[in-house]
C-alpha cells in the first residue's frame, strides 16, 4: 500500500475542505484511502517555523510521495528530501522561489500545480479601487520571512501607483504582532486594507476581517475564507479544484512517472466571492455588474 504523506503549514480546518477535493480526486483515480493507500498529515497551525520539523517527521516514514499546500510547506518539504517525489498544490510562482526550474520541465524532484498567486494581486487592487473607487490609502498586511508575500508586496508597487493608491506597508511575522499593527492603520489614515498571501493571516482570518469591518476599512483577499469571516471580497484560483487535479500528479508518479518530466500546471478555475452584508455595513453600494460576475454571493 503505497503512503502518501501530506503537509500543510494551516490547521486541520481550514485544510480539510481542499484535503477532501484531493481525497476524492484521488477516489476518481482508484485510489481510496485506507483501502489501497495510506494518507499521513502533518499541520503546522499557521506556525511556518514547525514545518521544517514535520517535513522531516513525514520523510522518517519514507513515504511514496509528499503532498504539499503553498510555499512555505513545499520548501520545508524539498529541504527534506531531494529524492521522494513531492507534488505541489497551490503554491505562488515556484520558479521566482525557487521551488522548480521552469514550468514545462520543473526538474528534481518537485511537481504540481502553481497558484501564481503575485500575478493575481494586481488583479485584487483593481477590484477593490472598482468596488470602493474613493479610496486612496490601502493598509498592505505581509509577512517578510514568507517567500510569496514578500514577492507579494514588491509586484503590486508598480499597479498601486496606476490606479492611483499609497500603499502602507505593515510588516507581520507573528500572530502576537496583528493589534500593533491595526493601531498603526488605523493612526495612518488608510482607506481600506488587503493582506497579501501567508498562512499566518488565513489561520487568523476572523481576527483580520473583524478589524476591517469594525475600522470600516473595504478589504480584498487571496481565498474566501476571509470573505466568509466577514471580509469584503476575495480573488483567486479555486483552491479546492487545484488539491483535486494534484490527485493526477500522484496517480502518474506511482505508476512511474517522474516528477522532474512532469510539467507544473496553472490554474484554470478563479473565484470571486463578494460579501453583500459587509458592503451594506461599509455603505457601499455594489453594481449589479460586478455582482453577476461573482462566483458567490454572501448574504
Amino acid at each position: 500500500m503505497p503512503v502518501i504523506g501530506l503537509l500543510s503549514p494551516f490547521t486541520r480546518t481550514e485544510t480539510e475542505p481542499w484535503h477532501q477535493a484531493f481525497r476524492q480526486g484521488l477516489r476518481d483515480l482508484g485510489w481510496t484511502e485506507g483501502a489501497n493507500a495510506r494518507l499521513e498529515y502533518r499541520y503546522a497551525d499557521g506556525r511556518s517555523e514547525r514545518l521544517p520539523a514535520l517535513a522531516a517527521e513525514l520523510v522518517a516514514l519514507k513515504p511514496d510521495i509528499l503532498v504539499v499546500s503553498v510555499t512555505p510547506d513545499a520548501h520545508a518539504a524539498l529541504e527534506a528530501t531531494k529524492t521522494i517525489p513531492i507534488v505541489m498544490a497551490s503554491p505562488g510562482d515556484p520558479i521566482a522561489t525557487g521551488l522548480i526550474a521552469s514550468l514545462a520541465r520543473p526538474g528534481g524532484n518537485v511537481t504540481g500545480l502553481t497558484q501564481i498567486s503575485t500575478d493575481l494581486a494586481a488583479k485584487r487592487l483593481q477590484l477593490l479601487k472598482k468596488i470602493a473607487p474613493g479610496i486612496s490609502r490601502v493598509a498592505v498586511l505581509w509577512n517578510p520571512p514568507d517567500r510569496i508575500s514578500a514577492l507579494t508586496w514588491r509586484e503590486i508597487q508598480g499597479p498601486a501607483q496606476q490606479l492611483g493608491l499609497t500603499l502602507q506597508s505593515l510588516e507581520v511575522s507573528d500572530a502576537d504582532r496583528l493589534d500593533a499593527v491595526f493601531v498603526e492603520a488605523i493612526a495612518a489614515h488608510n482607506h481600506a486594507l488587503i493582506a497579501l498571501p501567508t498562512p499566518l493571516f488565513v489561520v487568523n482570518a476572523k481576527r483580520i476581517a473583524d478589524f476591517a469591518l469594525v475600522n470600516r476599512l473595504p478589504s480584498v483577499f487571496h481565498l474566501p475564507e476571509f470573505v466568509q469571516a466577514g471580509g469584503l471580497l476575495s480573488y483567486g484560483p479555486d483552491r479546492a479544484d487545484l488539491f483535486r487535479r494534484a490527485a493526477a500528479y500522484v496517480d502518474k508518479i506511482l505508476k512511474g512517472a517522474k516528477p522532474g518530466d512532469l510539467p507544473v500546471e496553472q490554474p484554470t478555475k478563479f473565484q470571486l466571492v463578494v460579501n453583500i452584508k459587509t458592503a451594506r455595513a461599509l455603505g457601499l453600494a455594489i453594481p449589479s455588474t460586478f455582482l453577476a460576475r461573482a462566483d458567490e454571493v454572501i448574504e
